[in-house]
């Protein structure tokens, strides 16, 4: 898969609020389905359905424990999305930096004011 496709996959899962806050629980660490459905006010099968995006997305995986399936929070994909982010924040940030350098400039520069001759 294209890092472009993963992208948009990470982009879509997060783009939905239980699904982040799913994604900040996982931050603590492992959970099963009935532990993160917990909080939130949906049925399991509503949970189910978030967590197969998510697992879609590469975000988290599942591990087969037993009679558990805990779920677990994988970085690498949030990384790429935060690396992508990061490249357009140093840009936004050099255009910044040769904007206060042009309005430095200016602010210091004379003025030239033209003179109407009579």
């Amino acid at each position: 898969m294209q890092i472009s496709e993963r992208l948009d996959l990470t982009f879509s899962a997060l783009a939905d609020p239980t699904r982040r806050a799913i994604l900040a629980r996982l931050a603590t660490g492992e959970a099963s389905v009935q532990e993160l459905s917990e909080p939130f006010e949906m049925s399991q099968p509503a949970i189910s359905k978030h967590l197969k995006v998510l697992e879609r997305a590469g975000l988290i995986s599942v591990d087969i424990d037993a009679q558990r399936r805990p779920r677990r929070l994988e970085p690498k994909r949030l990384e790429e999305a935060v690396d992508w982010i990061e490249r357009y924040r140093e840009i936004f940030e050099q255009n910044y930096l040769r904007l206060d350098a042009l309005l430095e400039e200016l602010q210091t520069k004379p003025t030239k004011r033209k003179r109407k001759k009579d």
